[in-house]
């Protein structure tokens, strides 16, 4: 890292990623169980092998080779070889990669865990949270800083004891919070599987020493005065924000989702902390329904170039209107606009008097055009090509929720087919992670050279955990477009 180089600075979701936060699946994720995956906030149970040798590695790899190339150009073959068992890519092995740009939540957790007084606290408030004993809490502060990282994210000690849950979120790296610009403003998960979660990245940003220069710059919510006296009918009084429910589409302009896991509240009380500390200028709440299926709102659209989106084509123009339907059926349908979708978009220097949309495709329209200054028409790619039911099947598998690389450079998943077709109808070039990771390490293609591309991992077993690579990173520097 450069002396000049800022650490952390977002300031739209399509400039070339510099930086960001990841974690790589760990043993918990190979110990939830049926009965409590949906505790848990999994559809199912995964296969941990799979997930990381055959579809996560994939995606470090290629994380590296655009952002940090010098730590795995040429070397693929020794890092791959068997006898290395994978210890490149294991955050609490002394072989692991450790970069400064691909940067691991569990090497960034053992660092801080060096200094007595963060473990001490943080074990105090791990054991209060997870109700353990006092004799645990004693025997958690005898293990060395690296196992205690790895202990407080899979609950497990000595490979087999589990002394608490798992976090197995805690791959969805984009939840714990969001870099706005120069600022970073961290979560208040919804749900009590992701408290941990939420409580560990808090040491993290307020402790270690990569953001020391930016404590005054990190944000956070305040509960909501009485929440806990409100009737469980009152949760949108309630302050739940999740990383997937913000976006950053230009430096003055943020969207904010009201979803399953963000509340109005908590849209409330961002707005009024953002403006205050004048951290952008516009901001936009995209309230969806409350339901699994969406989750968050990078669950049904995400940016892919300045003038090119992907999203579920139920929250399109033609759709909101209901133009596919004859005179009843729009009577009928349009009488339940309100819990489908609401827009409204606040601007700083007038917050008395709101704009609204009625659609999402005209709010991304005037986002690329008036926003990102897009002359030409702008491109909007459908979740399954727009056909039921490939539309609703492959949003549920993340086919909204992709990472740009670099602007039209997205990463996703090979399994959502009529998504892909609608990328090559559009324009784009269609790569599989192997062969282009094949290409870069013979040294037959750069990263600078690849444009207008949607790239293909293996997605088995990671789409099952409901979750695409959008979810699976918090980046914390992109180039400004």
């Amino acid at each position: 890292m450069s002396k000049h180089e800022p650490v952390i600075k977002v300031s739209s979701e399509v400039g070339r990623l510099r930086r960001l936060l990841v974690h790589s699946p760990d043993s918990g994720l190979g110990k939830v169980v049926p009965s409590k995956a949906q505790d848990w906030l999994f559809e199912d149970i995964v296969h941990l092998a799979t997930i990381r040798k055959k579809e996560y590695d994939f995606y470090t790899k290629l994380l590296l080779y655009f952002l940090d190339p010098g730590l795995i150009t040429g070397k693929l073959k020794s890092i791959d070889a068997e006898k290395n068992k994978r210890n490149f890519y294991k955050p609490a092995h002394k072989d692991f990669f450790r970069s400064d740009k691909v940067i691991e939540l569990q090497w960034l957790l053992a660092e801080i865990l060096n200094d007595l007084e963060i473990r001490l606290k943080l074990a105090a408030s791990v054991c209060a949270i997870e109700n353990c004993s006092y004799d645990t809490q004693k025997e958690l502060l005898d293990l060395d800083p690296v196992s205690l990282a790895k202990t407080f994210i899979t609950g497990t000690l000595d490979s087999d004891r589990m002394l608490f849950a798992p976090i197995p979120n805690f791959i969805f790296t984009r939840d714990i919070g969001i870099v706005i610009n120069e600022y970073v403003l961290l979560n208040k998960p919804a749900k009590k599987a992701r408290t941990r979660e939420a409580l560990i990245a808090k040491y993290i940003f307020f402790n270690h020493p990569f953001f020391k220069d930016y404590q005054d710059k990190i944000l956070e919510l305040n509960d909501g005065y009485h929440h806990f006296l409100l009737p469980r009918e009152s949760d949108d009084r309630k302050v739940t924000l999740e990383g997937g429910d913000v976006m950053v589409v230009t430096r003055d302009h943020l969207l904010i989702g009201v979803s399953e896991r963000t509340t109005m509240e908590a849209a409330h009380q961002a707005i009024q902390l953002l403006f205050e500390k004048n951290v952008v200028k516009k901001i936009t709440v995209i309230r969806i329904p409350k339901k699994r299926d969406y989750m968050h709102i990078d669950t049904v659209f995400t940016q892919v170039r300045r003038d090119a989106w992907v999203m579920l084509g139920v929250f399109s123009k033609k759709s909101m209107k209901h133009e596919h339907e004859d005179s009843v059926q729009r009577a009928l349908e349009g009488s339940k606009k309100d819990e489908k979708l609401k827009i409204i978009q606040f601007r700083k220097k007038d917050i008395d008097n709101p704009v609204y949309f009625d659609n999402l495709e005209d709010l991304l329209t005037e986002i690329s055009r008036e926003d990102l200054q897009c002359g030409g028409k702008v491109k909007f790619i459908f979740s399954g090509n727009n056909e039921f039911p490939f539309d609703a099947r492959e949003q549920w598998t993340d086919s909204c929720n992709l990472l740009a690389l670099k602007e039209g450079v997205v990463l996703g998943y090979d399994r959502n087919d009529k998504t892909i077709e609608a990328f090559k109808e559009n324009g784009f070039r269609i790569l599989h992670a192997h062969e282009l990771i094949r290409d870069l390490e013979e040294g037959n293609v750069n990263t600078d050279q690849i444009k207008d591309t949607l790239i293909l991992m293996p997605s088995a077993e990671l789409s099952r955990a409901r979750g695409g690579f959008h979810c699976m990173s918090m980046p914390l520097l992109r180039d400004d477009l």
